[in-house]
């Protein structure tokens, strides 16, 4: 069930209705049953994965807490390998069994399985795992309550794409729930119909763009029809990723739950590590706190500095799928995050940094940032290093500026007006602060973006969330 879909809201419709009909402590077996529903609406066959995930990292998370340091060291150390074990197995086994065979001159399927990768997998893996090692550094107190923690592994809303809910955030509010007031209800449906319009109308309409470029680079030659299907995709991933979480923060709250912010106009950073604040935060805090740190962080010294956000970033960008070319791309990330942060600590406290850090010079910054990040997104969407080589070479050979491109003036109208959005919420947050007015304020915007959708909204065509894959 897509969340863009009429059969997911009747699903939800169903399970509000269910859910606030009964008390707290019988809904919880509502949010259970619905989650397990929703999961094996996409293949039903995996939901003993999930279940066997959720009883391993529950039962070791109770074993954690009272045991001596030794045990417990093997006890989370049995959680991470059997997560990453059952990870690595559905996701990376037929990558590497291909480059296994290349390297001994056999034919690329000699070792391959036919693997279905389970919908989300590397979403509840990296949350549930989290949840034994926090409970190995003492961070939170062991689950009991089976029914409590099967929920919070499963709960539908992040199930599939995020955002990593992790369970410091998650139990504090669900152990000591209470119904949503009318004003989260308000802030709730300001987010759902904000994904819709953010998928439905922007992402879906570039993604009309991107998909025909990079299917079909051939028929496409030159670069402006190059720069047109990259720049495609580079505001497609965004509004579609953004456009999932701002529904699953607001399903989330209409159930009680408030999420954290996942997306903060990752565009608009002035810099590389700004941009990884920014963008897919929840991903980025968890790299950072369970990867980054426990490497050794920026605690010895600047080649290990460098080194640990080098790996970091790698194995980033191996998470979001088995290909060389997200390898790649994470390491462009890891390679601009350290020279971002060599040029800092050459400059800081500097005159020259005083000068670059003018307000003149911000749109600089942004563009340059933005630049960057554009042609890394090559190597995320391209099939192969040589689809990215082709596309690297037409984008900056010359040519025609305009002929060729594929963008049309329904599409420029999009990017302009997201652009201006965008500006206008960086300098006045004006959309946060319209969630928070009363109702009579926001039922005439509700109703402009009810007409957005009926009017400007892909039809005809079913264009699945790009994180679904992940």
């Amino acid at each position: 069930m897509l969340f863009h879909t009429w059969q997911f809201w009747g699903f939800f419709a169903i399970v509000l209705l269910a859910f606030y009909s009964v008390p707290f402590r019988v809904g919880r077996i509502v949010l259970l049953i619905a989650s397990y529903a929703f999961y094996m609406a996409w293949n039903w066959r995996f939901a003993a994965l999930i279940l066997g995930s959720t009883v391993l990292d529950y039962v070791l998370g109770i074993a954690i807490a009272p045991a001596p340091p030794r045990r417990r060291r093997i006890l989370v150390v049995l959680s991470v390998v059997a997560n990453l074990g059952v990870l690595g197995f559905f996701k990376y086994y037929n990558f590497f069994s291909a480059n296994v065979a290349a390297a001994l001159g056999l034919p690329a399927n000699s070792f391959l399985l036919n693997l279905v990768l389970p919908v989300g997998i590397s979403f509840y893996t990296f949350k549930s795992m989290s949840y034994t090692v926090d409970v190995y550094r003492g961070h939170l107190p062991a689950v009991r309550n089976f029914l409590d923690y099967a929920i919070f592994v499963v709960f539908f809303p992040e199930l599939v794409a995020g955002p990593i809910v992790r369970a410091d955030v998650f139990f504090p509010q669900y152990l000591n729930w209470k119904k949503p007031d009318a004003p989260q209800v308000q802030e709730a449906i300001a987010l759902i119909l904000n994904g819709l319009i953010k998928k439905m109308v922007f992402a879906d309409r570039f993604a009309l763009i991107s998909d025909e470029y990079f299917a079909h680079l051939q028929a496409h030659p030159g670069p402006a029809a190059a720069w047109s299907g990259v720049l495609a995709f580079t505001a497609q991933i965004f509004f579609d990723f953004s456009g999932y979480t701002d529904i699953a923060r607001g399903c989330a709250l209409l159930l009680g739950i408030r999420f954290p912010l996942n997306f903060r106009r990752p565009y608009l950073a002035p810099n590389i590590t700004e941009f990884w604040r920014r963008w897919h935060m929840s991903l980025s805090e968890w790299l950072r706190d369970y990867l980054y740190i426990p490497l050794g962080g920026n605690r010895h010294g600047r080649f290990n500095t460098y080194r640990n956000l080098m790996l970091t970033m790698l194995l980033g960008g191996l998470w979001h799928g088995a290909s060389w070319n997200f390898v790649v791309w994470g390491g462009i990330h890891g390679m601009l995050l350290s020279v971002h942060r060599l040029l800092a600590r050459a400059f800081s406290r500097t005159r020259f940094e005083t000068f670059l850090n003018r307000a003149v010079f911000v749109p600089a910054k942004v563009g340059l940032t933005f630049f960057t990040v554009v042609i890394s997104w090559v190597f995320f969407r391209a099939q192969s290093f040589a689809d990215a080589g082709q596309i690297l070479s037409a984008m900056f050979t010359t040519g025609p500026l305009l002929e060729g491109t594929l963008w049309t003036k329904g599409t420029v109208a999009l990017a302009v007006s997201s652009t201006i959005l965008a500006v206008a919420e960086e300098k006045t947050m004006f959309l946060t602060r319209l969630s928070t007015t009363r109702f009579r304020v926001r039922l005439p915007l509700y109703a402009s973006q009810m007409l957005c959708l009926e009017l400007f909204a892909v039809t005809g065509v079913q264009i699945p969330f790009i994180y679904f894959q992940f």
